[in-house]
C-alpha cells in the first residue's frame, strides 16, 4: 500500500498541459519550463490536429501572463530567482528527455510486433486516437495501469517506462524531514 501511494505521487509529479490550460494559471517556476517544452511540442502536433493548435493557443496566453507576472519587473529578479529559474529548468529537460526516450521505445517495441499504435490504444482502452497521441508525446500522462500494461505486454523495463522525478519542493520537503531525524549522515536527495 505505501508503495503504491509512493509511485502514485512519482506520476501526480507529471505534468499535465490541459490540466494547467483547464486552471489558466501557472503557479511556479518549474510549471513554467515545463509549459515551454510543451508548448513547442504542441506547435509541432498542432500542424496535424487542430485540437493541439487549439490547446497550444490557450497555454500561450497562460505563458505570457505568467511571464508578465514573475519576469516583467527587472528589480524582482535577483540570485534566488535566477538559480530556481536555472534549477526548474534543468529538470524540465529531464523529464522531456525521459518523455521522449519513452516514447521511442513504445514505438520501437511496437513496431517489432507489428502493432500500431490505434492497436495499442485500443488494448488500453482508449477510445480516441488524439487521447492516444497526448499520451505518447507527453501531453498529458499515462495512467499506472497504462504503463503497466506497457510494461506487460511490450517487455519494456518499468523503469523506462515511470518517471522517477520530483518537484524540487518535493526534494525540499524530503531533506528537512531527513534532517530533523538527524540521523541523515549526509543522505539527501535531489537530482541537480
Amino acid at each position: 500500500m505505501v508503495a503504491k501511494k509512493w509511485i502514485y505521487r512519482l506520476m501526480k509529479t507529471h505534468f499535465d498541459i490541459e490540466k494547467i490550460v483547464e486552471m489558466g494559471i501557472i503557479n511556479n517556476e518549474l510549471d513554467y519550463e515545463r509549459a515551454l517544452i510543451a508548448d513547442r511540442k504542441l506547435r509541432l502536433l498542432g500542424k496535424e490536429d487542430v485540437h493541439f493548435k487549439n490547446l497550444r493557443k490557450k497555454l500561450r496566453g497562460i505563458i505570457e501572463n505568467y511571464e508578465n507576472k514573475e519576469w516583467s519587473v527587472v528589480e524582482s529578479i535577483d540570485d534566488n530567482k535566477l538559480l530556481e529559474s536555472e534549477k526548474a529548468e534543468n529538470l524540465a529537460e529531464l523529464e522531456r528527455q525521459f518523455l521522449e526516450t519513452r516514447k521511442l521505445e513504445i514505438r520501437k517495441k511496437l513496431k517489432a510486433l507489428e502493432i500500431t499504435q490505434e492497436n495499442l490504444a485500443s488494448i488500453l482502452g482508449h477510445k480516441s486516437k488524439t487521447h492516444m497521441s497526448e499520451l505518447m508525446n507527453g501531453i498529458k500522462p499515462f495512467t499506472l495501469r497504462d504503463l503497466i500494461i506497457i510494461h506487460q505486454l511490450l517487455k519494456i523495463e518499468i523503469s523506462i517506462l515511470i518517471p522517477v522525478f520530483l518537484s524540487t519542493e518535493e526534494q525540499t520537503k524530503i531533506n528537512k524531514a531527513v534532517e530533523k531525524l538527524d540521523k541523515s549522515k549526509g543522505v539527501r536527495i535531489g537530482y541537480l
